[in-house]
């Protein structure tokens, strides 16, 4: 089941269970704020909203620390050499428990964090990967072949990921690091083909070696993956900067060959050794294109230019997409045929976390064996993945082909968000400009503040700069920070409505609600209101909401002002009963629209209006309060006292704001 695009006049319809996944962070760091505000503050608004909009037991939110690959190996063995003497599980346990605080901390609801190498998740993490790996192999999608690793001969060890950097081949790459074979921004390409490849053990040029591993033959799937894309592209909501991406690397072999390094040499004698192609030479190009039917041509092709002195680089294309290596630290492989000693690449083994975490989540709640299959096989069910444009590849190509492949998983959602930028430039935790981190935010920043202004970002749609003035220099200073005018919607506006509104009830209802009919014009404006919202949700165009809950709360707020003055002037009984029936419904309305993005100020104004919980479900989200009360002459509200706030600003803000 998937989102399909919806006509102006049509509302969505939510599926029945869902699965909401955030991508898995490496067992070696904390989470830096990209992590937070770049995919895991989207995922968790969306999960509560579809826990408000279906029902909580019909949504499971779920993610982990990715424990393995070279990563978290690399990482460990610096700290060898500096003196560490736990185990490696010691190591990412501890990063483990850390991002775990960090995600509590910024209030990301998850229903199970788990760690694909550690307690009950790594068990059935290996059972998982076990299954998956027997059914690949026996429906005939795996190859078994031999080909050049990494070798660090002075070290006499072989080289994996990151154990090894240097240039991606990929034609206008812009990638900072590429490594064994992929580069920062997802390309994919066999090791043979990186360009001025450096061990970073030894710091010296590394040899070739080779080694025999399974691959899924993600190659042949070029023809199903195009016309899946396509039928995404015409009837889905699929971003489309992603379906670009997509569609990207579903080209045929190809090779670019500058035609500069082809002046004083027999360009026709060359092209003529070339296996058969299709030669793209237009005037205004700077280079050839060589089209292959294979990727056997194509790397024939690259000997052949090799021989001659001639420069090239690679076009994306579809390759084997290597299941296995020979990293002590991973999920063991299957032995099959004379395969042995075998564990799975971490990025394989990843894809399918997600699985493995929902299925611990089920055991552990009591659930029978087979029950995962309604959440991720189920036509009443929906997955939905938010991740980074950068891992696009691996999770919109080559998860789609595997689990196509497997034939007993339903294809997901993938909500690809662009960058995030800090100060304008691209920032991860390995690039030259190191983002700060996630925790360290939380000194300068509430949780709600950071939430609200991470999903008005438009992440869907554009790269965009994350610029908290605390980490410029004074004199770059200007105006407000950027960081909290969202959170002042809330700090401000909405929490001054809230409490105004209690007070007057306090001081001239006796601290209970009158009883009469919503205005009709604040009925339709909610209604407006709430349908846009519903759509832009989604849609998950966040940004949307962000503006939708401004100018709804301004304008109920200027109403509220008008009118109240008016009243007090005229002690005018009547017109505050109508305006604390309209406004108490209005902030009903606004408290369940905006309950996903700042949860815990939300649920404070459902505790005082003491109705609980259920006020947050979309069954009732257009019925007024007597429809949550059957009896409200009857009915309490809690005591507000006096400077009590339902969404809190830092302290150290307010100190500043005194001075």
């Amino acid at each position: 089941m998937f989102n399909k695009r919806i006509r102006p006049d049509e509302r969505p319809v939510f599926p029945k269970r869902a699965v909401v996944t955030g991508g898995m962070p490496y067992g070696n760091k904390e989470l830096h704020f990209g992590h937070v505000g770049g995919m895991y503050v989207h995922a968790d608004v969306f999960a509560r909203f579809l826990r408000d909009r279906i029902g909580k037991e019909n949504v499971i939110f779920v993610s982990g620390t990715d424990c393995y690959g070279s990563p978290a190996l690399e990482s460990y063995r610096k700290l060898k050499e500096s003196g560490y003497d736990k185990s490696i599980e010691d190591y990412v346990r501890g990063n483990h428990e850390k991002q775990k605080k960090t995600l509590k901390d910024y209030k990301i609801s998850l229903d199970f964090f788990g760690a694909s190498g550690l307690d009950e998740a790594a068990s059935m993490h290996r059972q998982v990967s076990e299954e998956i790996f027997n059914t690949l192999y026996e429906k005939g999608y795996l190859e078994k072949l031999s080909t050049p690793q990494f070798y660090d001969d002075e070290l006499g060890v072989f080289l994996n990921g990151r154990q090894v950097e240097g240039r991606c081949p990929i034609e206008g790459c812009q990638s900072e690091k590429a490594y064994a074979d992929e580069c920062s921004l997802g390309h994919q390409f066999m090791p043979s083909e990186l360009i001025d490849p450096i061990s970073v053990l030894s710091g010296k040029k590394p040899s070739f070696r080779n080694v025999t591993n399974w691959y899924y033959r993600l190659e042949d799937d070029i023809d199903f993956l195009k016309e899946y894309i396509d039928d995404l592209r015409k009837n889905t909501n699929t971003r489309k900067f992603a379906l670009t991406v997509i569609d990207d690397f579903l080209n045929r072999p190809l090779i670019h060959i500058p035609k500069r390094f082809l002046e004083g040499k027999d360009q026709e004698a060359i092209l003529k050794r070339l296996p058969e192609h299709e030669l793209t030479d237009e005037e205004k190009r700077k280079s050839i294109m060589c089209t292959f039917k294979s990727l056997e041509d194509r790397d024939t092709a690259r000997r052949v230019l090799e021989e001659e002195g001639v420069h090239y680089t690679a076009g994306k294309t579809l390759v084997p997409f290597r299941l296995t290596g020979n990293v002590e630290w991973g999920v063991p492989v299957p032995e099959k045929e004379d395969t042995k000693d075998l564990t799975f690449w971490v990025w394989p083994e990843s894809l399918w976390a997600p699985i493995s975490f929902t299925r611990t989540y089920l055991k552990q709640k009591g659930c029978p064996d087979d029950e995962w299959k309604k959440w991720w096989n189920d036509d009443e069910a929906q997955v939905y993945q938010f991740i980074g444009e950068d891992n696009i590849y691996f999770y919109a190509i080559a998860q789609t082909g595997m689990f196509n492949a497997l034939g007993n998983l339903h294809q997901t959602n993938v909500i690809a968000n662009r960058h995030i930028l800090f100060m304008d430039t691209k920032a991860s935790s390995s690039s030259e400009i190191k983002p700060p981190m996630a925790e360290e935010l939380l000194q300068h920043y509430s949780a709600d503040q950071l939430r609200m202004h991470f999903i008005s970002l438009g992440l869907n749609n554009k790269s965009t700069g994350f610029k908290p003035q605390v980490y410029m220099p004074e004199a770059e200073r200007r105006g407000a920070d950027m960081v909290v005018k969202e959170g002042n919607l809330l700090t401000n506006v909405y929490n001054r409505l809230i409490r105004s509104c209690f007070y007057t009830v306090q001081k001239e209802f006796d601290g209970r609600l009158p009883g009469g009919e919503v205005s009709e014009r604040v009925k339709s404006f909610a209604e407006e209101k709430a349908l846009e919202y519903e759509r832009f949700m989604y849609n998950q165009e966040f940004h949307r909401i962000s503006y939708l809950l401004d100018e709804y709360i301004r304008e109920t707020n200027k109403i509220w002002a008008a009118t109240s003055r008016e009243a007090d002037k005229n002690n005018d009984k009547e017109l505050w009963r109508s305006l604390l029936i309209d406004t108490f419904y209005s902030c009903k309305v606004m408290a369940i629209l905006l309950h996903p993005l700042a949860p815990e100020g939300c649920e404070m104004f459902a505790d005082y209006m003491n109705i609980g919980e259920e006020l947050f479900s979309w069954d009732k989200i257009l019925e007024p309060l007597d429809a949550y009360i059957p009896d409200l002459s009857k009915h309490e509200l809690k005591f507000l006292e006096p400077r009590v706030d339902f969404f809190k600003k830092p302290l150290w803000q307010l100190e500043q704001a005194e001075e």
